[in-house]
């Protein structure tokens, strides 16, 4: 990789250095210095090289970056319009945070449909994510990024009242008193590199807090109600989408609506075998009784845990089932439901996880 860092190039290699220090980090290669370039300017990598892991107040990085004022905000100002950094408008002052790569920039980049050099920067997103080291570094980390939500209505009544307002999207969105809905980044690259997907590309993303004011103050997001989102969430339950969130216990502040064809953390899984996404606590329960062998939860399943097995039940990879419950939407004969894992996974607290998701946001400064 010494051939990237000579003159010019210095800014650009300085910046993804610094995007390496995220605890979800990156892999330097060329295609992540090609689309460093498209996405900032020479002076944009390397005001960016120079940040810090936290948010920080304007003041801070003047000092860090030795800038002039007005110079500075300039730059700033330019960089949050393209989501390379956030900014935070917190106690008089305003904090700046360097976008990392996921959740991030890729997202930020594509949630417009009027950017820049998108056709190009998707052709390089698809290359960098399917480099078998860049999906271990981004989805096989420790805690994940992701974790998957069941669809709640297929548990049994029996247990409904065990379930925890965490692993209810329901729940979730009504908490959050409303958010934003963006274009989804995956399908948006999917859109630019040959795939077309059959799922909704705009308006299904959903953010929520003070992530979501941000992407609305930036115009990532259009506003959404509590009751936008759950129209939204239920035309997920009605298309068979995978429901995730990022992977902490209070406050979520995104539920994405995936498919399999286009979401990363779900492509890590079927593509790469790589668990890019953490289980729910339910798992998939099948009644023979009531099983015809239709194959239905098979064709539905976006990961492919689930296989045929005729003239019995389909067989169940446990191990590589995220327990989000679309295979029980298909199933004519009620067969399936949702049942407790042997095992219960509480997510980690914000705090641990702050540093992996724009869920920075939320520390005390």
């Amino acid at each position: 990789m010494g051939h990237l860092a000579g003159g010019k190039e210095e800014a650009y290699r300085a910046l993804a250095d610094r995007l390496g220090r995220f605890p979800v980090g990156v892999v330097i290669n060329e295609t992540l210095m090609e689309i460093l370039k498209l996405l900032y300017t020479e002076e944009e990598a390397e005001t960016g090289s120079k940040f810090p892991l936290k948010p920080r107040p304007f003041e801070k990085i003047k000092e860090l970056t030795g800038m002039e004022e007005s110079k500075l905000s300039v730059i700033l100002e330019n960089m949050a319009k393209k989501g390379l950094v956030v900014d935070i408008p917190r106690k008089g002052t305003t904090y700046y945070m360097l976008s990392p790569v996921v959740v991030g920039f890729f997202e930020y980049s594509l949630m417009r449909t009027d950017g820049a050099n998108v056709r190009e920067l998707s052709a390089l997103y698809e290359q960098y994510f399917q480099d078998r080291n860049v999906v271990e570094e981004i989805f096989g980390t420790e805690p994940k990024m992701f974790r998957a939500l069941v669809y709640e209505h297929y548990i049994p009544e029996l247990i409904q009242t065990e379930v925890l307002d965490y692993e209810k999207a329901e729940a979730v969105i009504r908490e959050s008193q409303g958010g934003g809905l963006s274009v989804c980044a995956c399908r948006h690259k999917a859109s630019h590199t040959g795939h077309t997907c059959r799922f909704p590309m705009e308006d299904i993303c959903t953010s929520l807090g003070r992530p979501a004011d941000w992407l609305l103050r930036r115009g990532f997001a259009r506003k959404a109600s509590v009751d936008d989102l759950l129209k939204n969430l239920e035309r997920s339950y009605n298309l068979g989408l995978v429901l995730t969130c990022d992977n902490v216990i209070n406050e979520p502040a995104y539920i994405c609506h995936c498919c399999g064809c286009c979401c990363g953390p779900l492509r890590a899984i079927s593509e790469h075998g790589i668990m890019g996404i953490q289980p729910s606590n339910f798992i998939p329960s099948i009644d023979p009784d009531k099983c015809s062998g239709c194959e239905a939860c098979v064709d539905l399943c976006h990961i492919g845990a689930l296989e045929a097995s005729s003239p019995d039940e389909p067989s169940l990879d446990r191990e590589k089932c995220i327990g989000c419950g679309v295979c029980a939407t298909s199933c004519p004969g009620d067969a399936m439901s949702m049942a407790r894992r042997d095992s219960i996974y509480a997510p980690p607290d914000n705090k641990l996880a702050q540093l992996m998701t724009i869920a920075m946001e939320r520390q005390r400064f």
